[in-house]
């Protein structure tokens, strides 16, 4: 496409969004006739009017495999904007991924809590997510009002959704995975052991599938 067709496709149509379709045409090929569960972030709450949320919503996908895999909306650029066409990189060049062991999707609803704050961080600080970063937390459950050994995350490249070239640029799925309290001080310690730790969680869990129940440590 186009400059001058993008700019007559937007002025054509005002609702288009074709950062927000690459990413769904992305996961609706990793899960083919999955309806997603989807959730958008109530418009007076969003950072553009005011608020305090930066995404725009989240989808859930079942994948039938005992877990949901969730994506973000927001850390790219998802609306028509002639300013953003063509760029190598869209936005922050990522949206944030989850895939969490759950039945359905309600109980995936505070992990999207998280996802938010995160968001909030990165726009709020300027401070972007890359493949290889850790998050230690605060040594409390990530789920907060459950108990859980699980205390911070790990950022890897999703395991099952690979970058794509958008109209804006490309897109990463960076894929957040839940550590234990031990995992993070050892990283902490020593960030030599981040591979060691990718390593060795791959060997059980090749997905990196989040299960709040989680008690071994790998580090």
């Amino acid at each position: 496409m186009t400059k001058e067709e993008y700019i007559k496709k937007m002025q054509e149509d005002d609702e288009w969004s074709p950062g927000w379709d690459a990413i769904d045409e992305q996961f609706d090929a990793l899960y083919p006739g999955v309806k997603p569960y989807h959730y958008g972030t109530n418009i007076e709450s969003r950072a553009m009017f005011g608020g305090n949320e930066y995404l725009d919503g989240f989808s859930i996908y079942d994948t039938g495999k005992g877990y949901m895999h969730i994506v973000t909306y927001g850390m790219s650029e998802l609306y028509a904007d002639e300013n953003a066409f063509g760029e190598e990189w869209s936005k922050w060049g990522y949206e944030m991924t989850l895939k969490l062991k759950a039945k359905t999707p309600d109980e995936c609803l505070w992990a999207l809590d998280v996802l938010s704050n995160l968001a909030r961080y990165t726009f709020q600080s300027e401070k972007y997510f890359k493949a290889g970063d850790f998050i230690p937390g605060n040594g409390q459950s990530l789920h907060i009002g459950v108990e859980s050994r699980i205390t911070g995350l790990v950022v890897i490249s999703d395991t099952s959704a690979n970058t794509i070239e958008t109209l804006h640029g490309k897109v990463e799925f960076l894929q957040l995975f839940g550590i234990t309290a031990d995992e993070a001080n050892a990283l902490r310690n020593d960030y030599t052991n981040f591979d060691i730790l990718i390593n060795r969680i791959r060997e059980d869990n090749p997905e990196f599938v989040i299960d709040m129940g989680r008690t071994k440590s790998y580090l």
